[in-house]
């Protein structure tokens, strides 16, 4: 059974730091390309952060780049999204997700865990 099960989330003060993580069960970890995603209220998803299979190349959205990082250990079958200087319109839904290569479909996701930024 695939799982994708994140934690991390809850409420911060503007300016603090959270980190999520991304524990995968169920496939073959190494193989796929992890991403971030969120969902804000009234908004559609969007793309977050992403990382190679090995680890050795990530890309963000404009909107995060220079406050958060993607990192994995595929030992460990995990994903952490490092997120510093929140912002109140970072508040969203977060989600892990899993694909072959950027150019195909996300193949599982996990449930999600909110990140709420406000004073």
């Amino acid at each position: 059974q695939v799982r994708l099960v994140e934690s991390g989330g809850g409420l911060v003060q503007p300016g603090g730091s959270l980190r999520l993580s991304c524990a995968a069960s169920g496939f073959i970890f190494s193989n796929y390309r992890m991403n971030w995603y969120r969902q804000a209220p009234g908004k559609e998803r969007e793309l977050v952060a992403g990382i190679t299979s090995a680890g050795g190349s990530t890309n963000y959205a404009d909107s995060v780049k220079g406050r958060f990082t993607i990192s994995r250990n595929n030992a460990r079958n995990t994903v952490w999204l490092q997120m510093n200087n929140l912002k109140p319109e970072d508040t969203a839904v977060y989600y892990c997700a899993a694909r072959v290569t950027s150019l195909t479909p996300v193949a599982y996701w996990g449930q999600g865990t909110q990140v709420t930024v406000s004073s």
